[in-house]
């Protein structure tokens, strides 16, 4: 599951861990999107739109140009900071958007030479807001239609955070052979969502979709629209990710914060650790690595760690 921080109208921060969908609430402080239901959504085959370029101004690189991608209907901003191929993709999670990796993302492509690319997710940044239950099949079309649009179509390595540890998942099942490897940060892995855990987040997350519920639709924020998103369907759909599995031959660097997200919930801080070391130890080209001294936002507190494990990831595929 994944975790998210989510900041409501009134200000207030709130620790949770999430699922599938990654991220409830909290600390994954970038996990939630909002997204129309597979059923209201055509098959993530549909072409995308004609990429509109323009001068990027999200802070995701200062050299990066923004491409808006239209998918099923709405548009995706995607930031491209220009270098060889294969690309480095970089993606936040709940309720962040592409200005979470913009001190990593200079750094990363002076020590590369890669192309760099971030982008907002339905619902945050410069994209386009979809009503309705959030749904990770849609996030997937999503990443798919831009990554396709941008030629981003082979050898990738994908660096997800929290609740994009979940779109990771689906994604590189789905095209295995697109990902040469990933670097899955503090992210959402299918091994936490339990029944345990899928009901203490639900449980622990009501209070605050109540509070959302009753303000005033001037007072809603988009990490509140997406908090609501998420949790229409949590529990069915962490259930289902609970299911899934990591392609065996797809190589992940899973990097763990000493302070999970979870710092105030030792039993859920367990199952976290216990969930990100279950996975590593699940095939041999996997690894595991602890962020000392580091909150959910491991990109923020410690870069050197996540730009360190994506240098070596793209060597390690070369």
């Amino acid at each position: 599951m994944t975790a998210k921080i989510l900041r409501s109208a009134e200000g207030r921060s709130t620790v949770i861990a999430v699922g599938v969908a990654a991220a409830l609430t909290g600390v994954l402080a970038g996990c939630g999107q909002s997204g129309t239901s597979t059923a209201s959504r055509p098959a993530a085959s549909t072409p995308a739109k004609a990429t509109t370029r323009v001068a990027s101004t999200a802070g995701s690189g200062t050299d990066s140009t923004l491409h808006m991608i239209t998918n099923q209907g709405h548009k995706l901003a995607f930031h491209v900071t220009p270098g060889h191929l294969p690309a480095i993709v970089l993606d936040a999670g709940g309720g962040l958007d592409s200005s979470y990796w913009k001190k990593i993302v200079p750094a990363l492509a002076k020590k590369t030479g890669a192309e760099i690319i971030t982008y907002d997710r339905a619902g945050m940044g410069a994209s386009d807001e979809v009503p309705g239950p959030w749904k990770v099949q849609n996030a997937v079309s999503d990443l798919e239609a831009g990554l396709t649009n941008l030629g981003a179509t082979h050898d990738v390595i994908l660096v997800s955070h929290s609740e994009a540890g979940e779109i990771a998942t689906y994604f590189t099942r789905r095209h295995p052979d697109q990902i040469a490897g990933a670097v899955l940060v503090d992210a959402s892995l299918p091994q936490f969502s339990t029944d345990t855990e899928i009901a203490r987040v639900a449980a622990a997350t009501q209070a605050q979709v109540t509070a959302i519920q009753a303000l005033k639709p001037k007072s809603v924020t988009k990490a509140d629209r997406q908090l609501l998103a998420v949790a229409a369907d949590f529990v069915a759909d962490q259930r289902a990710y609970h299911k899934m599995t990591w392609p065996a031959g797809v190589p992940a660097t899973v990097i763990v914060s000493s302070q999970t997200p979870f710092p105030t919930s030792a039993p859920d801080a367990q199952a976290w650790r216990t969930a990100q070391a279950q996975f590593a130890k699940a095939a041999p080209n996997r690894q595991l690595v602890t962020a000392a001294h580091s909150s959910h936002d491991i990109p923020l507190d410690r870069p050197d760690i996540v730009e360190a494990q994506i240098e070596a990831m793209v060597k390690t595929t070369g």
